[in-house]
């Protein structure tokens, strides 16, 4: 979507300053910079007695930064006069607007907002201006700036949010093509499997734990990536269906059931509801073909085109089900050396060899990506502080004790340092990226070579080999 150019944004901006007296744009400034928090506060207030803006309020650094944001975003609305300035309040507009636009605030909400600003202060024109025509023509200066923000706001919305519309459809046709018939073998497997251990458990007459299938590893990669990959498609409802039925009345009945032949009628109809679920996976992938347009071409990960898009899906899921996941920052140690002693070419061996082995130590819901260089990024999903710190330090010993093969008979080792990020409610992914880049920068300044968890964690601590 095309936008008007800072320049002739500016100019309409100043238009409005023009049109009013300086008398009364000196007055309106002042009552802002007095009243800038009382009417943030008032904003504050409104928006979270409002359930759908509540979610993206609640976080406590959400709320921390907001009352001064607003405070300050009031204040410079009515400051800004020369050029540079007027062109520095557009960029701050359009920012705002991709802020909004990245985290998928409704532009309904910011508008919901930008009408209780403007009943607050007419409320406080009321009490503070005894003069009808003065209060009019000030009401009409402060609504005018406040409605132009929003129309800049709004336009930077609108182009951000139809870049992250389109880059999501693409992430979404990727996610169905990826190597479909290997994907559809190994998913295959994995529900395999859960039947295995299922029945193991139940012959051995070990004590039975019972995972449920959608906690399993087929599970969490139909969650994750499966109900994303093939959304609208009524095998995703009818493979949901057969999970749900199998999780919530089949489990619970194989441990009441008070004989053999009770449990034996039970897990028959496990079984056939698990074929259910095989026939719906075999006729999500039928019509898949492959796409490569997300993937590192030396690594075969995932790289960064997709990475917004499958952040902020894992925000939302998060947000709705009550679950955490983590972002692990990955940087490989003194990579620089091995290309400077080796060759570009056994660099390139030691990044293949690394992602292979990342890979093979992630769960089928986790995303691993490559952002270049020897910079690597792991979402995990489904986990909390404990079991992400757990995971992140075993990859980092699997790595350090590996031998990489150089090629010419040569070898080397490779040390990892990991920076660890939990998500904790803060709707907008640039907050976790920002917390696991310092984490890891903070890993490379212990020493190298150790997992870091982000300092705002709840629980803090450092490993190292």
């Amino acid at each position: 979507m095309p936008q008007h150019a800072p320049q002739d944004l500016a100019h309409e901006w100043n238009e409005l300053f023009r049109a009013a007296s300086p008398a009364v744009i000196t007055q309106i400034s002042a009552l802002t910079r007095q009243h800038a928090e009382a009417l943030a506060r008032h904003f504050y207030s409104v928006m979270t007695e409002d359930p759908v803006a509540a979610q993206f309020l609640s976080h406590d650094r959400v709320q921390q930064h907001l009352l001064p944001a607003m405070q300050a975003w009031i204040s410079a609305l009515f400051a800004a006069t020369s050029q540079d300035e007027l062109l520095q309040q557009v960029a701050t507009q359009r920012r705002i607007g991709d802020i909004h636009a990245r985290i998928d605030i409704p532009v309904a909400l910011v508008l919901r907002g930008a009408r209780a600003l403007k009943t607050r202060f007419s409320q406080m024109l009321r009490d503070e201006v005894a003069e009808e025509v003065t209060r009019a023509n000030g009401m009409r200066f402060f609504a005018g700036m406040v409605d132009f923000a929003m129309e800049v706001m709004s336009g930077a919305y609108a182009t951000a949010h139809e870049r992250n519309a389109r880059t999501e459809e693409a992430f979404r046709l990727f996610s169905v093509a990826q190597s479909a018939g290997t994907e559809r073998e190994r998913q295959r497997a994995a529900l395999l499997d859960w039947e295995n251990q299922l029945m193991f458990e139940l012959a051995a007459n070990q004590e039975l734990r019972l995972e449920r299938l959608s906690d399993s590893g087929f599970g969490l990669w139909f969650r994750h990536k499966g109900v994303h990959a093939f959304q609208g498609s009524p095998d995703v409802e009818q493979l949901q269906i057969a999970m749900t039925h199998i999780d919530d009345y089949l489990l619970p009945a194989v441990g009441e059931a008070n004989s053999s032949t009770q449990r034996l009628h039970v897990l028959r109809d496990i079984r056939e509801h698990a074929r259910t679920v095989r026939f719906h996976l075999d006729a999500l992938f039928e019509n898949a073909s492959e796409l490569e347009g997300g993937r590192d071409a030396l690594t075969r990960l995932l790289n960064r085109k997709f990475l917004p898009v499958v952040l902020n899906k894992e925000i939302v899921y998060a947000r709705r089900h009550k679950r955490h996941f983590a972002v692990l920052a990955i940087d490989i140690d003194h990579f620089k050396p091995i290309n400077d002693t080796f060759g570009h070419e056994a660099g390139d061996h030691v990044l293949q060899q690394l992602a292979m082995l990342m890979s093979s130590s992630t769960r089928g819901g986790d995303f691993l990506f490559r952002l270049g260089g020897e910079e690597f990024l792991l979402l995990l999903v489904d986990c909390d502080l404990d079991s992400a710190f757990r995971a992140a330090e075993m990859m980092r010993g699997r790595i350090a004790n590996e031998t990489f093969v150089l090629g010419d008979q040569r070898s080397t080792k490779v040390t990892v340092s990991i920076g660890l990020a939990i998500h904790e409610g803060h709707p907008d992914q640039a907050h976790l990226l920002r917390r696991a880049d310092a984490a890891l920068y903070r890993a490379k300044q212990l020493g190298r070579n150790r997992v870091v968890i982000a300092e705002d964690s709840d629980a803090r601590r450092s490993a190292s080999a």
